[in-house]
């Protein structure tokens, strides 16, 4: 079993790999989940939820699974719950073993941040993102106001993708943690 060095420095908080890791699986991630939901946009949130989860729970990967596969079982979880939060599906049935194992693997429930950003008001939730530093003020408004998609964003800022992906990233636990400490 050969251990990954990039997952070995996200473990310990190295931006450098999470940001390799993200280059690297996400095509992966995104050309899944977009066969899955066959929407771009779906597919992007998905994926950038993905990575989210991922590099929050990354303490928690057990190198006996490929880490694609990790990534994978997250994304089936994410996209199960855009599911239910959609209610396009009456129910959701896991019928094949390998759904099910990905169901055991990942954790499928909202993050903590996406729950903070939820529960808020617009209007408090405009004052909260005023907070933020203009870069990350852009990208929110971009992606949650203007509903662009992430190489919409890229192109309007001229920056590359995965820098936009980062970015959001980073400004969706900005956001949250300023939610939280106004509590």
């Amino acid at each position: 079993m050969e251990i990954n060095p990039h997952i070995e420095k996200a473990k310990k908080g190295d931006q450098v790999a999470f940001t390799y890791l993200l280059d690297h699986y996400w095509n992966e991630v995104y050309g899944f989940m977009l066969k899955r939901t066959e929407n771009e946009t779906d597919a992007e949130d998905i994926a950038i939820e993905t990575f989210s989860k991922a590099f929050d729970k990354i303490a928690t990967y057990n190198p006996e699974y490929q880490f694609n596969t990790w990534l994978i079982a997250i994304a089936k979880n994410v996209h199960i719950d855009l599911l239910r939060k959609k209610k396009t599906a009456l129910f959701i049935e896991i019928t094949d073993e390998e759904d099910q194992q990905a169901y055991n693997v990942a954790d499928s429930s909202p993050s903590a941040e996406d729950e903070l950003i939820t529960e808020q008001n617009l209007s408090q939730l405009l004052q909260f993102i005023k907070e933020l530093k203009p870069h990350y003020q852009e990208v929110i408004q971009l992606r949650y106001f203007q509903e662009m998609s992430y190489q919409e964003i890229a192109e309007q800022l001229e920056e590359p993708l995965s820098n936009v992906k980062i970015k959001l990233l980073r400004a969706k636990k900005l956001l949250a943690e300023i939610i939280q400490n106004k509590r």
